[in-house]
């Protein structure tokens, strides 16, 4: 039985799910991949399934709608403890993050780490076809989120990572985001629970097929829920 389980949450990646697939069954041909689909009206969750149905190392979790990116991951969570892999992977199903990669982060994992992030902003780290406004938006969220929440993690939105499972399970139901800040907590709940985390150079692909599901409400949901935890740590520090 494999012991690795990557999760790709998926809405509406109908062009982009075929290709990650391949990639990610060729790198890691031993581990199972999870395909979790928030009611995608493209089909994806269909097209998934007949993938699925050929290949044995590949499942689909259908859920009714969009209900959140951490739901969708926590989901996959869920499936991972109840069937005993060791370890987690997420990667995003547009195709910015090379599944080659989850080689040597899953290395990482198994020589101790709790928590491996695919890290951009990391010495050997990069992105390619990312306008500057986007780069210094993602840099200055992440030095923001580090200041506030006294975290030493360089790329702590970052949503391509590897996590033991076992590290996992002691967060228990802690986890309250839904949205992308759902990255950030999981990290620095890790963090502030002394967790080994080891980030990773990668190199971000901005996406060349699909719609990018970011957009100006996340940034704000993300800003206010750091703030708010920052300013909870310290007055519980108190």
């Amino acid at each position: 039985m494999a012991d690795v389980l990557v999760i790709v949450p998926t809405f509406n990646e109908i062009e982009s799910l075929p290709p990650l697939l391949t990639r990610l069954r060729a790198a890691l041909p031993h581990a199972d991949v999870l395909v979790v689909d928030d009611g995608s009206p493209d089909g994806t969750g269909a097209l998934a399934d007949e993938i699925a149905s050929s290949d044995p190392g590949i499942s689909v979790l259908h859920r009714r709608r969009k209900d959140g990116l951490g739901r969708a991951y926590l989901a996959g969570f869920a499936r991972a403890a109840e069937h005993g892999y060791d370890f987690v992977a997420e990667i995003d199903a547009d195709g910015s993050h090379d599944p080659d990669e989850l080689v040597p982060m899953l290395a990482l994992a198994r020589q101790g780490a709790d928590l491996v992030i695919g890290s951009r902003w990391v010495p050997g780290g990069a992105v390619r076809n990312w306008p500057l406004a986007r780069q210094l938006i993602s840099r200055a969220g992440n030095t923001y989120a580090r200041i506030a929440l006294r975290s030493s993690i360089r790329d702590i939105t970052a949503g391509f990572r590897v996590f033991r499972t076992e590290a996992l399970e002691s967060l228990g139901d802690s986890v309250s985001s839904q949205g992308y800040c759902f990255q950030v907590e999981v990290a620095w709940r890790l963090e502030r629970a002394a967790r080994r985390i080891v980030e990773h150079p990668i190199t971000f692909v901005e996406r060349s097929r699909g719609r990018s599901k970011m957009h100006f409400g996340i940034v704000v949901e993300a800003l206010l829920r750091v703030t708010q935890w920052g300013l909870l740590q310290r007055l519980g520090r108190r």
